[in-house]
C-alpha cells in the first residue's frame, strides 16, 4: 500500500494537520477549480509532484509556460522562507522532477501526432466545428475511404479523399447516399483554417505511442508529461481534440487492472471548460462514458477549470478529490457557482462552505479528498504545501537540455509519409489518363498503319489465370466466372487494406 500524499496543510485545527491524498483512490479521479491567480497552478504541480515521488507517470498541459520549472529544483527564496514560517512546516528536500516535453508544433518538445484515421470523423467534426450534415458527409468519406482500402494519415490524403468523393459524388450515391458538394467545400475550408493555425503538423506519422507516457526513470521516478501549450491554445478546438484524443487512446490501448496501490497514470486536463464548450451531445456521452470506465485501466483524470459549472453534471459526479480556490461572486452567474461549489462538498458543521469560498487568499483552498473507504471527508480550509521543483518557468537552456536526455529523444523528430490515400488516388488518376490519350499510329513496311502500343503483357493475376482456365483469358468482354473471380479479389485486398484504428472518441466502429 503506497504511503499517504501530503498535499494541504489545514492550520485552524488543533493541532494543525496535514491533508492527503491516498494513491489508491487517485483513480477516484479530481478536480482543482478556483479563479484566476488563486493558486491552481502551483496544487497542480505539488499533485503531480507527490504523484511522480511514488513512480507514478503524469500528463499535463502547460498552458502559461510555468509547469516546465518542475524540470528544475526550487530554492528557499525570501518570499518562500516567510510563506513556510507562516505554514509552519519545514521546507521541503528541495529536487527536480524527471520531465519529458511534447509540442504539437515540434518547437518546445517532442512532436506528438496522430493521423487522421485514428483521430476519426467525429473528434474532426468538432475541431472543423461542422453541422450534422457536414458531419454526414464526412462519415461517409471515411466509411469509402475504408471500404476501398485507403489510409487517411494527414491533412492531404483527407483533401484528396474529399475532392475524389467531390468528383464522383453520382458514383457513390446509390450505396452511400447523396454527398453534397456544398458539404465537401465547407470540409475543405475548415481544413484550410486547421493547417492556417498549424494544425497539420499534428496529423502524420509516428504516431505518438501511449506507453512512451507511463515511463519512470533510473531512480523511479514517474515521469512528468509537460505538453506545451502556450501557442496551441490559440486553437482552442485543436487543443481540445488532441486532449480527448489522447484520452480516448489511453481507454482504447491500457487492460483492465481494477484497483491498484497507485494509478498506471493520472492525467491533467487545464482549461477544461475548452473540452465541453459547444461540444455535440453523442461527444458528451463519449467523454461520460470513458471517465467512468477508465478507472478501472488504472488511469485518474483531473480537471482543471476556473468555474464548477464549466464541468458537465455528468462528469463532474465521478470526481472524488477536490480542491475549490477562491471565487469572485460579483456576477448573479457568479454567485451561482459558488453555491454550486459549495453544494458538490460533504458538509463541515464548523465551516460556512459558501462564504468561506470567497474569502480564501491565494495559495489557500477548500479540500475534500476521499478516505480510505472511498467516502468524501468533510471539508476543510488549508493552505497548498510548497513545491520542491521550481514555481515559474524554465529558460530555453534547461528546456533543451531536458530534451535531449529525454527517452524519447530523436524517435518523434523525423516525420513519416508512407503510401497512403492522396499518392494512391494521384496513381490511380495518372494512370487512367494514359488509358484514355490514344496511341500514335506509326506506318508498317507494306504501307499499313499500326498502333505503337506496346503487345499486352498476359496477365499474370489470379483472375486473369482463372479466367483464361474458363476461356475467357483473351477476350475483351469479362466472363461471368472472371468478373466473380476479380471482384473477390479486390474485396480482399480492401479488407487486407484496412489497417485502420479509431478510438472510442473517433468513432463508433472500431477495426484492427
Amino acid at each position: 500500500m503506497s504511503m499517504p500524499l501530503p498535499i494541504a496543510r489545514n492550520n485552524a485545527s488543533e493541532p494543525p494537520r496535514l491533508l492527503d491524498l491516498l494513491p489508491a483512490l487517485v483513480n477516484r479521479h479530481g478536480c482543482i477549480t478556483g479563479a484566476t491567480g488563486t493558486g491552481k497552478t502551483v496544487t497542480l504541480q505539488v499533485i503531480a509532484e507527490a504523484l511522480s515521488g511514488i513512480g507514478v507517470p503524469v500528463f499535463m498541459a502547460d498552458v502559461k509556460g510555468d509547469l516546465s520549472g518542475m524540470a528544475k529544483a526550487g530554492a528557499a527564496s525570501e518570499k518562500m522562507t516567510k510563506r513556510l514560517s507562516a505554514l509552519g512546516v519545514e521546507a521541503p528536500a528541495w529536487a527536480a522532477c524527471p520531465v519529458t516535453f511534447w509540442d504539437v508544433f515540434g518547437e518546445n518538445g517532442h512532436p506528438v501526432r496522430a493521423t487522421i484515421s485514428d483521430l476519426g470523423p467525429l473528434l474532426l467534426a468538432r475541431m472543423l466545428n461542422l453541422n450534422d450534415t457536414q458531419e454526414g458527409v464526412l462519415q461517409l468519406v471515411f466509411k469509402i475511404a475504408d471500404d476501398n482500402g485507403l489510409l487517411l494519415l494527414d491533412i492531404k490524403d483527407l483533401r484528396s479523399m474529399l475532392q475524389h468523393v467531390g468528383d464522383n459524388a453520382a458514383d457513390f450515391r446509390t450505396a452511400y447516399g447523396n454527398i453534397s458538394a456544398a458539404s465537401i467545400g465547407a470540409i475543405q475550408r475548415g481544413l484550410v483554417a486547421v493547417e492556417q493555425q498549424g494544425g497539420d503538423r499534428f496529423f502524420g506519422e509516428p504516431m505518438l505511442n501511449i506507453d512512451d507516457l507511463l515511463q519512470t526513470d533510473a531512480q523511479g521516478k514517474g515521469i512528468v508529461n509537460i505538453l506545451a501549450a502556450d501557442k496551441l491554445m490559440n486553437a482552442p478546438r485543436l487543443y481540445a481534440v488532441f486532449l480527448l484524443w489522447l484520452l480516448s487512446e489511453l481507454f482504447e490501448n491500457l487492460p483492465e487492472v481494477g484497483d491498484l496501490d497507485k494509478p498506471k497514470l493520472v492525467f491533467f486536463f487545464d482549461e477544461a471548460h475548452l473540452l465541453f464548450s459547444e461540444a455535440p451531445k453523442p461527444l458528451l456521452q463519449k467523454i461520460e462514458q470513458v471517465v467512468r470506465l477508465i478507472r478501472s485501466k488504472g488511469v485518474g483524470v483531473f480537471f482543471i477549470t476556473q468555474n464548477p459549472l464549466d464541468i458537465p453534471d455528468a462528469v463532474l459526479g465521478q470526481l472524488g478529490n477536490r480542491v475549490q480556490h477562491a471565487l469572485r461572486a460579483y456576477t448573479p452567474r457568479d454567485q451561482k457557482a459558488v453555491k454550486a461549489a459549495a453544494d458538490t462538498f460533504r458538509p463541515n458543521p464548523a465551516l460556512d462552505t459558501a462564504q468561506v469560498i470567497t474569502e480564501l487568499e491565494v495559495g489557500e483552498a477548500l479540500v475534500s479528498f476521499l478516505d480510505e473507504k472511498g467516502r468524501p471527508n468533510m471539508v476543510e480550509r488549508a493552505f497548498i504545501l510548497p513545491p520542491a521543483s521550481q514555481i515559474g518557468p524554465i529558460d530555453d537552456a534547461g528546456r533543451q537540455r531536458a530534451m535531449a536526455q529525454s527517452v524519447v529523444a530523436g524517435v518523434y523528430e523525423q516525420g513519416i509519409d508512407r503510401e497512403s490515400a492522396h499518392e494512391l488516388i494521384a496513381a490511380r488518376a495518372a494512370a487512367a489518363e494514359q488509358a484514355e490519350s490514344p496511341a500514335p499510329r506509326v506506318r508498317t513496311p507494306a504501307g499499313g498503319a499500326r498502333s505503337q502500343a506496346p503487345e499486352s503483357a498476359p496477365d499474370t493475376s489470379f483472375g486473369g489465370m482463372l479466367g483464361g482456365l474458363f476461356g475467357a483469358g483473351n477476350s475483351k468482354r469479362q466472363s461471368p466466372v472472371e468478373a466473380m473471380v476479380k471482384s473477390a479479389a479486390r474485396s480482399i485486398g480492401s479488407q487486407v487494406g484496412r489497417e485502420i484504428i479509431r478510438g472510442v472518441l473517433g468513432s463508433i466502429l472500431k477495426r484492427r
